[in-house]
């Protein structure tokens, strides 16, 4: 009787802000919040309500995961209605964490890592591009498909890094060579990529094999604090792995780089960032349903922090650019396209991973819509060795391939 109480005063509190929700009880009583309701949330059993009546985006999503509730409606609304839910006019970032000083061990992080990615190949091909691209697009338009916007993505960072026949690039968090197999085929690069998941690696090994790179791209199983210290990189790049790392590992993070990049050569780091100037995660349940579900140990800087610990190692920031709605655009294919292969991914990741996913990529997408997180692209350079600068003189190699200072793109090989 008292979570029945405690329902009917929720329910009663909630329907002066008129959500766009019905709500169906178990009993089969039947409770409108809002006019023209897009979203219906049908609880189960009184075992529900607790999540209900003291929302936070975490337990609305434990609930949904654990079957006490069921929803419908479109991905956007309900993230919408979820959002209406649980806030009430607080910030949109809370404490500073107290997990933030997490150690991030080798181990700690290769464990992280592989409950995130090592889920099943095939689970992430039914809503990643052909290429299994795990990271923000880039879209001229905005209306590519999500294969298109993913191969922009990696001409994007070839460009900017300036990329030249010959030249040794570092792929730190390779994820499934995508990158690295399109710096090798379309501008000479000798490449070595970097991962910690086993299926990423034994995947990125066997394409690099089946395209015949194998001279050319060298796949590892490896942390990226293990790169030998002998082997120097004329390019870095770190595109969606600096998340990882931790915000008190910044600084060991960017002196690796820093030791593993020759005078004169370029870094560019791809991540996601958090819009607190402080770097405190998610109100509103949202930063623990990510920690404790998606990504264990999870960390995101401010922009300026990021920048404040690339230039402590004496890298130069040459370029910064925001990829904010490009992620939003991003997620919102990965969503359509995981619900639209519901069977197939409850088959082979279970109906309670398929939930998470589901969840993360919507909610990811409504938190890049309206800024409550950020991506950047950090280009910068070490010193070469003199002090004076290689830099272009304006950005048109980026964007246009007939500029003079354009990159060398080589001839795909077959």
């Amino acid at each position: 009787m008292l979570l029945e109480a405690r329902l009917t005063h929720f329910l009663q509190q909630r329907q002066s802000q008129e959500i766009p929700l019905r709500l169906q009880l178990w009993n089969g009583q039947e409770v409108v919040l809002g006019p023209e309701p897009r979203v219906t949330l049908r609880l189960s059993s009184p075992a529900a309500i607790p999540a209900l009546v003291a929302p936070s985006l975490n337990r609305l999503a434990e609930a949904y995961f654990d079957g006490l509730i069921e929803i419908d409606g479109r991905l956007g609304d309900v993230i919408h209605v979820a959002d209406q839910l649980t806030f009430h006019g607080r910030h949109r970032h809370g404490r500073l964490p107290m997990w933030r000083h997490l150690r991030h061990t080798r181990r700690a992080d290769a464990r992280a890592i592989g409950y995130h990615y090592d889920v099943s190949n095939d689970f992430y091909g039914l809503w990643l591009d052909r290429q299994l691209v795990y990271s923000c697009a880039y879209f001229r338009t905005g209306e590519e498909d999500i294969d298109t916007a993913q191969e922009q993505k990696l001409e994007h960072i070839c460009r900017k890094l300036m990329l030249r026949p010959g030249d040794r690039l570092l792929d730190i968090g390779c994820g499934w060579g995508a990158l690295a197999i399109w710096a090798a085929r379309h501008y000479g690069a000798q490449v070595t990529g970097s991962t910690l998941s086993r299926n990423q690696h034994d995947y990125a090994r066997a394409r690099v094999d089946d395209e015949g790179l194998a001279g050319r791209v060298d796949i590892r199983l490896q942390d990226y604090r293990d790169v030998p210290g002998h082997e120097v990189f004329d390019r870095i790049a770190s595109i969606g792995m600096f998340e990882h790392v931790g915000l008190a590992k910044l600084p060991a993070y960017f002196s690796v780089i820093q030791r593993l990049l020759r005078p004169g050569g370029w870094v560019l780091n791809h991540g996601i960032t958090s819009s607190d100037p402080d770097s405190r995660e998610l109100s509103s349940g949202a930063g623990e349903f990510i920690r404790r579900h998606v990504f264990p140990d999870g960390e995101l800087p401010h922009l300026s922090l990021a920048i404040r610990e690339i230039s402590r190692q004496g890298l130069e920031v040459t370029d910064v650019e925001s990829l904010r709605p490009h992620y939003a655009q991003t997620l919102w294919h990965w969503a359509s396209r995981l619900e639209a292969h519901q069977a197939r991914a409850e088959a082979q990741a279970g109906t309670k991973r398929y939930r998470i996913w589901r969840l993360y990529l919507a909610g990811c997408a409504w938190a890049f819509d309206h800024g409550w997180i950020n991506i950047h692209q950090i280009l910068a350079q070490k010193p070469p060795e003199g002090g004076q600068s290689v830099a272009p003189w304006t950005r048109e190699h980026i964007y246009d391939p007939a500029a003079t200072t354009a990159p060398a793109r080589v001839k795909a090989t077959t």
